[in-house]
């Protein structure tokens, strides 16, 4: 298999955890005989420092011919005063405007190793493994108008949804359910918002479709209060933009750290934007410390969605838990125990082991 995959590392710590999933795919390139190609652009703060926007052209074009996109971080403290249409942020929100990218995917399981690291409850989180899916080009954060009035006295933001909007993501919802465990939580604010009451009618209209899928509705209140307390109770959760970048930043503490956490954004033909969850941490970017793995993750899901390379995308999935496993941790994991490593050696770890296919051998004979 060929493919073509545009690599925008953006700013921070992006262009290092980019590095690891590069070599990764090589890897994995390898290892199933594919042959991928990348090309990089500028995206964030660092397109705004080279060409005076957070999102050229250029990056644009580029991305519109490729077959998938890997992102890094964007954003920074270097760039926080600027106005709001150079904010590295608006070059992440336009590139998935632009290319449609409609449905934000966002696994979230807790690696038994790991537990302890998580500020909650072993006994809490231990079996928590769930699918935040978050519609992620309408609603609050792109509707019109939005601006100050009465000389900056007042604001107004419109949380704006149309029909086809909510019925493509809620579809999606229902097609990842019917590959898991058959579960699907809607989260929204029926009992407040008149979009919310459209989205609960969509839902109630689309489970017709899908007999064998159980469908609960949960307001969002009581959904971030049951994802804390009682996380292995959701499969799947399907909810509008700002309620899912809420839910799923809060779901993040399960696994102990942001650097843990995959995201894919789709757009209808599965061509789709891949990045950790994380941000750019500019304290940290340059001294090798970084953890690739929500990169490395994110580069499993481009396989699996986006070129439905399942083996692959188990395989690279399969052996980073492995890795974990055994001891090995990043930094930011804060374990007391095991072998601390930096981004270079977990990256290697990983790519070792994928190219053995035996994680444990591969780690002994690298640390005898």
């Amino acid at each position: 298999m060929k493919k073509h995959i545009v690599l925008l590392p953006g700013d921070g710590i992006g262009k290092e955890v980019m590095q690891s999933a590069k070599e990764v795919l090589a890897a994995i390139g390898e290892e199933f005989h594919h042959s991928f190609s990348f090309e990089t652009h500028d995206i964030g703060g660092a397109a705004v420092d080279q060409h005076g926007t957070p999102l050229p052209q250029q990056t644009v074009e580029a991305c519109q011919k490729a077959d998938a996109i890997l992102l890094g971080a964007v954003g920074g403290p270097k760039w926080d005063q600027l106005p709001s249409h150079l904010r590295p942020e608006r070059g992440l929100l336009g590139i998935r405007k632009a290319l449609d990218l409609f449905a934000n995917l966002r696994p979230i399981k807790g690696f038994d190793h790991l537990l302890h690291t998580s500020p909650l409850k072993e006994e809490v989180i231990k079996g928590s493994d769930l699918l935040i899916v978050r519609e992620l080009t309408g609603g609050l954060y792109f509707g019109t108008p939005s601006e100050r009035q009465n000389n900056g006295q007042s604001v107004v933001d419109t949380l704006y949804y149309s029909r086809k909007e909510i019925e493509r993501i809620v579809e999606k919802a229902f097609q990842c359910a019917q590959q898991r465990r058959k579960l699907l939580t809607s989260v929204d604010k029926a009992n407040v918002l008149e979009s919310s009451k459209l989205w609960r009618e969509v839902v109630e209209e689309k489970k017709q479709q899908y007999p064998k899928v159980k469908v609960e509705h949960l307001l969002v209140d009581a959904a971030a209060m049951k994802l804390i307390t009682n996380p292995s109770q959701f499969d799947v959760i399907v909810t509008e933009n700002m309620f899912g970048d809420i839910l799923s930043d809060e779901a993040s503490v399960l696994t102990g750290s942001l650097g843990m956490l995959p995201s894919a954004s789709l757009r209808e033909d599965g061509v789709g934007l891949f990045e950790p969850v994380h941000g750019s941490a500019p304290d940290i970017a340059g001294h090798g410390v970084a953890n690739p793995i929500a990169m490395i993750l994110s580069a499993a899901l481009m396989l699996r969605h986006s070129f439905q390379l399942e083996d692959e995308a188990r395989l690279i999935e399969e052996t980073v838990e492995s890795v974990l496993n055994a001891g090995f941790h990043t930094a930011d994991l804060n374990l007391k125990i095991g072998h601390k490593v930096g981004t270079f050696e977990m990256t290697q770890l990983i790519i070792d082991s994928i190219k053995t296919r035996n994680t444990a051998n591969c780690i002994m004979s690298c640390y005898a």
